[in-house]
């Protein structure tokens, strides 16, 4: 287990586990709690015997979104500053939730109570969500005035579709796991004591393939809406030319030569 106060690390064979932990905040994102976890992402990301990351919460709560203390500092800031200083922690915000959508292995966000705001976004920039039964859903942004920041008006129409992902913002509405489910925002449920299970599971059987090879199809699955067709044959292409270079594809295909050799002998 890390020493990190706010992020805590662990590892389960070569899946990675990152726990928010500030659970009498319900795990809000202050801007230390985000230096950690961009710094435990980027450990993650150098480390190559690291297969998939599974990212929860300690306590009741997944994440309750901004830290109240972050906006009270806002409020008593000197008008003066509150645009450039709030255009820098965009930014982090931002840098964060690149680094956790474009980390080269399988990601799995394990809801295990609120995800609010930041917490929903945060959620959503894992490749797969698994809601544990007392998981709820809220991007409460437009009550509050704002924006969502945190990648929910990128990665929400992805989950539910255009009009959905405007009806979740716009009334701010809670969304419990049954219907998270339904909607496509979690991929499972499960009761809360299977939830780091089912998780580490899912995790697992994600990324039992090539990591070359898995690194570079989601590199290319999270622009596939963005670019053409055109443009993505021709990234695929890039990519298999890599991947027939790789260890892993070689190893592959003499594994299969031998044995389809064996079978006709």
């Amino acid at each position: 287990m890390s020493q990190s106060q706010l992020i805590e690390f662990s590892q389960q064979d070569d899946i990675a586990i990152l726990t928010l932990n500030r659970p009498e905040k319900r795990n809000a994102m202050s801007d230390a709690m985000r230096a950690e976890l961009v710094e435990q992402l980027k450990r993650i990301r150098e480390d190559r015997s690291i297969r998939a990351l599974v990212l929860t919460g300690k306590g009741k709560g997944f994440c309750a979104g901004g830290d109240i203390a972050g906006m009270q500092q806002r409020m008593e800031a000197d008008p003066a500053t509150v645009g450039f200083n709030g255009w820098e922690r965009q930014q982090g915000v931002h840098y964060a939730a690149s680094l956790l959508l474009n980390l080269p292995i399988p990601t799995v966000a394990a809801v295990n109570g609120a995800a609010a705001g930041l917490g929903a976004d945060l959620a959503l920039s894992c490749d797969f969500v698994i809601a544990a039964d007392a998981a709820t859903f809220t991007w409460a942004y437009i009550a509050r005035g704002l924006v969502p920041d945190g990648g929910g008006l990128y990665f929400l129409p992805r989950r539910v579709g255009l009009s959905r992902a405007k009806g979740l913002i716009f009334s701010g509405r809670r969304v419990e796991a049954e219907e998270a489910f339904a909607l496509g925002i979690a991929d499972q449920r499960c009761s809360g004591d299977a939830l780091l299970s089912s998780a580490l599971t899912m995790a697992a059987q994600m990324s039992r393939g090539s990591r070359t090879a898995t690194a570079l199809t989601k590199s290319i699955l999270n622009r596939s809406y963005e670019l053409s067709e055109q443009q993505v044959f021709a990234e695929g292409s890039k990519a298999q030319g890599i991947c027939y270079t790789s260890r892993e594809h070689r190893d592959s295909v003499q594994a299969f030569l031998a044995r389809a050799k064996e079978a006709t002998a």
